[in-house]
């Protein structure tokens, strides 16, 4: 009795007992529902593989796809005062940027990088909409700038990747500043002949669009992607009127003027590499290496005839 009480039952159990799943082995399209499997949606670059709905994908996941080997380097950004308004509603402010670097792992909303696409040398910057919905803070403001005076320094085009609400409230009129800041950083690149290229990303709104979002010498977007000042539900609160179907998406911009380019995630890296090349006046990239040639062994040199040879040939 003690046998199967200790040893038949336990290993019993133990083979038909309910095993439990991690809970973040499958996402959920926004956009069709879809069950996603973590792997599969994170080889596709976080675009859904039923839909093609294009989710939010984080600036080092981004950074990853998009430098060669995923080889970066991070430009440090000058940190700026904490709290100067002490601000405070359901929480205080450092309270809400400790969740949200808690939440995120990131130190603030935009990440700043250098290195290679296709060859070509760039400065990167990214904002993460997970970090407080991207906000433009005084920390993106000299994110903004720190990459471009990186980027004058090298000689190198800066790509920026946009994702935001707008300005953050908790630092009020320090946040709108940022909008003439970055506009004059952005002015510093084009004195110096080199290209902004702006890549936006679903959301970009607010005082992110009334200033460096819309600034650069291209403008390509993600397929869907809501790009705006006010969002569509204000407008119609506002004006009263029923807005046409897609307005203020990616396509429908591009369909009147705003955009350049509408460009699904997979295909982003090459058109940012023939795009940043032929603004650069570089030849165009090489897409791959041709191996070494294989190496011909030298042929065995012939042997002189002997005079025993000579006296045969002769006679």
């Amino acid at each position: 009795m003690n046998w199967i009480t200790n040893y038949v039952r336990p290993r019993i159990n133990s083979i038909f007992s309910r095993r439990e799943m991690p809970e973040n082995l499958w996402s959920k399209c926004d956009e069709c529902g879809t069950m996603l499997f973590h792997r599969e949606l994170s080889d596709n670059l976080n675009v859904c593989t039923n839909c093609g709905h294009h989710m939010a994908l984080t600036p080092r996941d981004r950074f990853t796809a998009l430098f060669d080997a995923g080889i970066f380097t991070e430009v440090e950004v000058p940190q700026p005062i904490d709290d100067p308004l002490k601000f405070r509603d359901q929480k205080k402010y450092p309270d809400r940027l400790k969740a949200a670097q808690k939440q995120t792992g990131e130190a603030e909303a935009m990440l700043v990088a250098e290195g290679e696409i296709g060859r070509t040398p760039i400065v990167a910057a990214a904002q993460d909409f997970s970090f407080m919905g991207g906000s433009m803070g005084m920390y993106v403001g000299n994110a903004i700038i720190a990459a471009a005076e990186r980027a004058v320094m090298l000689k190198r085009p800066l790509i920026l990747f946009s994702a935001a609400g707008g300005a953050r409230m908790q630092e009020g009129i320090l946040s709108l500043m940022q909008m003439p800041r970055t506009t004059v950083a952005v002015q510093m690149l084009k004195e110096n002949n080199l290209p902004y290229i702006v890549v936006l990303t679903h959301p970009t709104t607010g005082g992110v669009t009334a200033s460096y979002a819309m600034l650069g010498d291209v403008h390509i977007a993600e397929p869907n992607a809501l790009i705006c000042f006010a969002g569509p539900r204000v407008i119609e609160q506002t004006i009263r009127e029923k807005l046409p179907e897609g307005f203020q998406r990616a396509e429908y911009l591009l369909d009147h003027g705003m955009l350049d380019r509408v460009t699904p995630r997979k295909e982003m890296r090459d058109e940012l590499i023939t795009i940043t090349r032929m603004l650069m006046g570089l030849p165009p990239a090489i897409l791959a290496d041709l191996p070494p040639p294989p190496e011909v062994s030298p042929e065995p040199p012939t042997p002189a005839p002997t005079p025993d040879q000579d006296s045969e040939q002769t006679s």
